[in-house]
């Protein structure tokens, strides 16, 4: 199973935007928190699945005005069910994808990730994210393979055992990449089959030239 940046999303907003909703009941703030967590990281596997090259570009250097755009088109979507106001949402959601853009910049450079790994991470979130929210969530955002779906029973962790987690992916793809490279260098050294064939002839054309050379200069 992927490392779970629906979590580790949640945490971070908690901890980065504290003040973030902060005038609704602690049952609400979570709810608009999960919601808007689920909307903006689904945009962002939707969009990753249609133009990788393109959302990985905007990962590494984020443009102000294509987030704002990326906002206003969940807010103002016809499958947008959120009880929170047009503005309120549209700044929240901003706040929100903006911090989920660094956080993954940040894993992407720590976990040296490269553009397919950030696309596997992303891709990887979606059984995370299966039954997290309400169905208009997943039209919006455009991820429909998880309308009906339901929660998957998660032990929930800490923040630690989350970023061990991630070390762990981390660990692993590294592994997997040094392995790939041994094979292709021993494949590469290798002698072929038919060189080995060839030994002994190229051994006997050898003895030949020197036969001849020895017998020129003795005759």
């Amino acid at each position: 199973m992927a490392f779970d940046l629906v979590q580790y999303f949640a945490e971070q907003i908690k901890l980065q935007k504290p003040q973030l909703f902060n005038q609704y009941p602690a049952q609400e703030k979570n709810q608009f928190i999960s919601e808007i967590n689920a909307l903006t990281l689904g945009k962002l596997i939707t969009l990753i699945q249609e133009n990788e090259s393109s959302i990985y570009q905007e990962i590494q250097n984020q443009d102000a005005l294509y987030i704002q755009e990326i906002s206003r088109h969940l807010t103002t979507s016809a499958h947008n069910q959120s009880e929170l106001n047009k503005s309120e949402l549209e700044s929240a959601i901003t706040e929100m994808l903006s911090l989920q853009l660094n956080e993954i910049k940040q894993l992407d450079t720590t976990g040296s990730l490269g553009h397919s790994g950030v696309k596997e991470l992303l891709i990887g979130q979606i059984e995370h994210l299966s039954g997290y929210a309400e169905d208009w969530v997943w039209s919006t955002n455009n991820l429909l393979e998880l309308k009906g779906s339901k929660p998957l029973i998660q032990e929930e962790i800490s923040l630690d055992e989350t970023m061990k987690e991630f070390n762990l992916m981390v660990h692993q793809q590294q592994t997997d990449h040094a392995a790939a490279s041994d094979q292709a260098i021993e494949a590469n050294t290798s002698i072929p089959a038919w060189a080995k064939i060839a030994e002994p002839l190229v051994a006997l054309v050898i003895l030949w030239i020197l036969y001849q050379a020895a017998t020129q200069m003795f005759s």
